[in-house]
Parts: structure tokens; sequence; C-alpha cells
């Protein structure tokens, strides 16, 4: 790897797949140049804001990471992974400063806007390889308009625990600073299980690498999935619908202007939702779109599989495949080739970055609905703790 490889000749070698098992392969993935560094956040007594119904702000929180870096460095190519409570975002070191700038607006609208405590860090890449470890990225081919960004190689993981630990800190902004969050939204309203139970799931190799062994529980994981109707994809066309107005109105409000001028944000995304329910019940398109067709796109780029350091998954699964699953991680716990947390609700929720209804690289992030990754990440955490 080059250490200072132009960040557009990086970016267009990165390694893209389209069958999600390949996300456990490292040939699959390619290392992050030398001066980048990892953006990384999460929200502070997440579990305690999960406990009081909270976690749609949670993951609007999580989400307004992703959207305010990106807005801020002018790209929307750069690898990231939304993780519910958090998010971790690759970025050039050059934009830096840029993106220290955008972090902290985001941790001031997150306190002012969501009533919630945002931690942020930066952490180089030249630091965490001087600890033993990497971050590599691959780009998973979700939809013909959409790729995600894969991670391995242990460096993101400890990236967050060094944040949790107070060391490469962004502090926030003065009270009153707003990022550009323009695209940021979260109208669609929770997504019913259809199958039995939405379950969020992580497992995390044990060695911090993708060795054979977790490759094949992997494989093992993604085929009692593959046994549901479109392998459990929770986000189907059937099941996504938006009531008029749409449940998270105010807050996207909140996230495209400040207290006096929100009135005036509403008024867009209500036509917006009242034509993409008239479209999508009648077929008639307005102008370019269709809202069938933006519906499909919808389900198509959604975010239900990802590998972050580690295997997170939401799937809609009835009772036999969730034991199937459950069964297998035990025996990857037992065998010393993973640590897994597993968390079971009735819903999923859906986040989004939505440029434009009219291009198709719209990103829909899913999540549990009751708290989905946090709380399976919770679960994981416990197990490490009783076991050290």
């Amino acid at each position: 790897m080059e250490p200072h490889m132009p960040d557009d000749r990086f970016l267009a070698s990165i390694p893209t797949f389209s069958q999600f098992e390949g996300v456990a392969d490292v040939r699959n993935y390619r290392p992050l140049p030398e001066d980048w560094a990892l953006a990384t956040t999460d929200i502070v007594g997440s579990t305690q804001a999960i406990d009081r119904g909270r976690y749609k702000a949670v993951n609007m929180a999580g989400a307004s990471m992703i959207s305010a870096l990106l807005n801020a460095l002018g790209r929307r190519d750069l690898p990231f992974v939304f993780g519910g409570d958090g998010a971790v975002v690759a970025v050039p070191g050059r934009l830096r400063n840029i993106a220290v700038t955008a972090l902290a607006a985001t941790q001031t609208w997150v306190a002012d806007e969501l009533d919630l405590t945002m931690r942020a860090a930066i952490v180089p890449i030249g630091d965490i390889r001087a600890r033993g470890l990497d971050v590599r990225v691959a780009m998973f081919n979700a939809s013909p308009g959409v790729s995600y960004a894969m991670f391995t190689g242990g460096g993101a993981s400890w990236a967050e625990a060094e944040m949790k630990a107070g060391r490469y800190v962004v502090p926030a902004a003065p009270g009153g600073t707003r990022p550009d969050l323009t695209g940021l939204s979260c109208r669609w309203d929770p997504i019913q299980a259809t199958r039995g139970e939405i379950v969020s799931i992580i497992a995390v190799p044990v060695s911090g690498t993708a060795t054979a062994a977790f490759q094949q529980l992997v494989t093992d994981v993604l085929a009692i999935a593959g046994q549901q109707h479109r392998g459990g994809h929770p986000v189907s066309v059937e099941a996504l619908h938006i009531r008029f107005p749409p449940s998270g109105i105010d807050a996207e409000a909140r996230a495209l202007a400040p207290a006096g001028r929100r009135l005036f944000a509403k008024i867009p995304i209500l036509l917006q939702t009242a034509a993409l329910n008239f479209s999508r019940a009648t077929g008639l398109g307005l102008g370019r779109f269709n809202g069938r067709h933006y519906v499909e796109e919808v389900t198509a780029n959604s975010d239900f599989r990802k590998f972050d350091d580690g295997l997170k998954l939401t799937l809609d699964l009835d009772a036999a495949a969730v034991d199937g699953i459950e069964q297998r991680l035990k025996q990857a716990e037992a065998e010393g080739v993973a640590r897994y947390g597993l968390h079971r609700q009735d819903s999923a929720l859906m986040t989004c970055l939505v440029a434009s209804p009219l291009q198709g690289d719209h990103m829909h992030f899913i999540d549990g609905a009751a708290g989905g990754y946090a709380m399976a990440a919770s679960n994981l955490k416990a197990k490490a703790v009783a076991a050290a």
C-alpha cells in the first residue's frame, strides 16, 4: 500500500463483491492508507435511552455523524458502517480538520436537539497499526445503486475502545452549533416482523481476525438465514409504510433547521410524503419520480447485513431459524471461535440518507426497534466481562 496514495485512486481500488458470504474472507479486503484515520462515535447511556423507548432517537443520532461527515467532506464514497448507537467513517488524513469540525458540531446537535450525549474520536491508522492491528476495507454491492463498506482487522473495534477510554477525543462545539445534516431522515414506520421475530445478531472472532473457522461460522449462519424467504431480509415492499404525517417529521425538521424555522422545514417533508404515498398507491409517476419504483429501491438498498470487525445482522426469522442460528453461535462460542450477542424484538427501524429520491444511491440503515445492535452488543460485553 502506498503511504500517500491519492484518495480517489485508493477508493477506486477497494475490492467490491456481490455475494455476502465473502465478508469473512480477508482476500476481499484492502488496507486503508497509512495517513488516513477512523472517525468513530457512540451514544453514552444508550441502554438507558432504550429503556425509555428512545431508540429511534438513538438511531437518528448514530446516523447523524455519517451524514455530517459526508456532507462536510463533500463526498459520499468514503467507507463507513452504521452500528445502531454509533458509527465509524474512514477519513483521508488531508481532510482530518474538516472532520473534527463536523464531529464537534454533531455532538452539540445531538445534545441540543435529541437530549443525548455523543462521544467522538478520530484515531490515526498509523496508531492502530502500531498496536499490531489493522483496518482493511471492502465494499459489498447491495444493489445496482448502493455499495456498503465492510471493515476487518480489529482496528475499528480498538478505535472504539480507545474513544470510550477517553483517548483521541474530539470535544463538542459550543452550544447552538449545527452540522449540515442534509439528507438525514427517519420517515418510515417501524417494520413489523412477518415471519416471527426481528433478531439482531453480532458475532465477533475471538482472535480478532477472520480465521477459517470463523469464515465457516459466517457461512453456516447465512445458510440458515438463507432458508427463510429472501434470506431473512426484514424490509419488503409490503412491509414499508409511511403514515401521514410521518412519525419522524419532528426529528427530521430538527436536523434540517434551527428552532423558529422548523415549520418551513416540515412543509416539503409533508409534500414529499404525500407524493410518495399517492404515486405508490396509484402507480402514477410524478415527473421523473415513481413511488413504487422508489420503494423497491429502498428495499434493495437496505443494509440489514454488514461486517465491522465481526458479523452484524438484523433478520426477520421464524422460531426454527432463530433457534438454529443461536445453536450454531453457541457451538462456535464453546469452541473458542467466536463470541456473540443476540437480541429479539417484534419490529425493525429504518434511518435514511437520501440526497435525492430521483437518484438510486439513497441509503437505508436497518436496526432492531427495541435495542437492536446496542442490546446485542451489551449482551456480548456482559459475556466477555463474565469470562474475564
